[in-house]
């Protein structure tokens, strides 16, 4: 017969001061991030790669997108926000991504191949420069 004991550790000192510091470093870095994203103000659809919308974020738009092999996301653009819904994709992850309105944002419907992405006012087309 094994005589086992059970050992449970009270958390140290330090291992408490540890977890509260990276605690407040993410709440630090949440908030610098919030502050500093940028506002966008036109709304890109892309399907299969290519450009086929665009719309201004304080345009009102209820239409529906006709992606890949016939699959449809409807895009809304309401109160400068815009959104997916009522996707025919069989998992509906484009739905759930919610409602975007600063720059760089994005909702992608992947089986129907239908990206929509908030660009700002500041941005140019360019994402990388090589020499």
């Amino acid at each position: 017969m094994t005589n086992t004991k059970e050992t449970t550790k009270k958390p140290r000192r330090a291992d408490i001061l540890l977890i509260g510091g990276l605690i407040i470093a993410l709440g630090i870095a949440a908030l610098v991030l919030n502050l500093t994203k940028s506002s966008g103000d036109t709304v890109i659809v892309r399907v299969s790669g290519e450009q086929v919308y665009s719309f201004g974020l304080d345009e009102d738009v209820d239409m529906v997108i006709e992606g890949k092999d016939g699959g449809t996301n409807r895009l809304i653009i309401s109160d400068g926000k815009a959104w997916l819904q009522n996707a025919t994709c069989p998992d509906k992850l484009c739905e759930g991504m919610g409602k975007i309105d600063s720059s760089g944002e994005s909702v992608i419907c992947l089986p129907n191949e239908v990206v929509v992405e908030i660009h700002g006012a500041d941005e140019d087309d360019v994402d990388t420069v090589a020499k």
